[in-house]
């Protein structure tokens, strides 16, 4: 039985290393393509110096790929959890084969240790290529949507995903060391490996360093809008343009850190404030619409014009410099969490296994 679960293992590994070759030809075939084309505009559009007002033909093209790449490594880290880290042990304790191990000179540590070592550095090397491959395949589209924080790119490029599979091997093998069954490992690893990414992402990456903080005066370029509430005409604002950063809040307040106020708002812009121009948009809110024609647009500019001469916008970001700290820190985090793991299942196997 166990002969035959490593030779299992060893077909699995060949068929992975043909999928990651062919994906490596189709990679290697469309790749130029992207790089020329991103370059071509680019020096067409520095020559014209209108970079800013047109788009990289790039964000366009092999779109699908894109997607379906993105998708096949968002969930390999998930797969090698279950299918390689839960079966690993709980496999063998289902059935009771691995004490026939543990009767030829084999000790526990190393009958642990040999496993461990082999298929959970098979699964750091298959995701490492995985990403090394879309990485350099979608580094022109990254470099033209410059948003290398977003979800999308910062978790499915570079060095995270190697802390990600590391972590959900060693998740599996736990959870099939403690369940001793094999399909409810499986399931146990899924939920609690997306548990852990969801938590990671959602409460843990945002807080690993302190923002860096701006302002920024208020223009219509920076996306300003006004909307109409309860408590009168409100101010919103979208965070500005800054390329590779990652926004964390905006808001719109004075020297002394004070927003504006109902009163100042119906003062600045009476034609939106009194709601003749506002159009329902559920929760109680009201956005205001601007005509096409007629002092619509005029009154909108008189607003914002006044509204600029005593407010700025303060926004707090992650600045672009940082993403490799950022890489380094999130995958330190799992790897660390995966050493964790391993030893839980060492101190298990050798104390509370018989």
């Amino acid at each position: 039985m166990i002969w035959l679960t490593w030779r299992q293992f060893r077909t699995q590994i060949l068929v992975v290393a043909g999928v990651l070759a062919a994906l490596a030809v189709v990679l290697i075939v469309t790749g130029p393509h992207l790089v020329s084309l991103s370059d071509a505009y680019l020096k067409s559009c520095h020559t014209d110096r209108d970079c800013g007002s047109t788009t990289n033909p790039v964000m366009g093209t092999d779109g699908k790929l894109e997607s379906g790449l993105s998708d096949v490594l968002l969930i390999v880290p998930a797969l090698i959890g279950i299918f390689w880290g839960a079966p690993l042990i709980a496999r063998e304790l289902e059935t009771g084969t691995y004490r026939l191990g543990w009767t030829q000179s084999i000790t526990r540590r190393r009958w642990l240790a040999v496993k461990l070592g082999v298929v959970g550095l098979a699964s750091v090397v298959v995701a490492g290529l995985m990403s090394l491959m879309l990485t350099w395949w979608a580094s022109p589209i990254d470099t033209a949507n410059a948003n290398r924080f977003g979800v999308a790119v910062f978790s499915l490029r570079d060095i995270t995903p190697l802390g990600y599979a590391a972590f959900a091997f060693a998740l599996g093998v736990t959870a099939g060391v403690l369940v001793r069954r094999t399909l409810p490992a499986m399931a146990g690893t899924l939920v609690v490996f997306v548990a852990a990414r969801v938590a990671e992402a959602t409460w843990v990456r945002p807080h690993l360093m302190s923002p860096v903080r701006a302002t920024f005066p208020i223009t219509t370029g920076n996306g300003i809008g006004f909307s109409l509430t309860p408590d009168g005409l409100q101010v919103m604002t979208n965070p500005p343009n800054i390329p590779n950063a990652w926004a964390i809040t905006s808001e719109v307040v004075n020297n002394a850190g004070q927003s504006p106020t109902a009163a100042f708002m119906k003062s600045a812009c009476p034609s939106l404030a009194n709601g003749a121009q506002a159009g329902p948009a559920g929760g109680g809110v009201r956005h205001v619409r601007v005509p096409g024609n007629g002092p619509g647009p005029q009154a909108f500019q008189d607003c914002v014009t006044k509204v600029a001469a005593k407010y700025h916008e303060v926004v707090t970001y992650q600045p672009a410099r940082r993403f490799w700290a950022f890489q380094g820190i999130e995958t330190a985090i799992f790897v660390v969490l995966a050493l964790l793991l391993a030893g839980f299942c060492f101190w298990w196997v050798r104390h509370r296994l018989s």
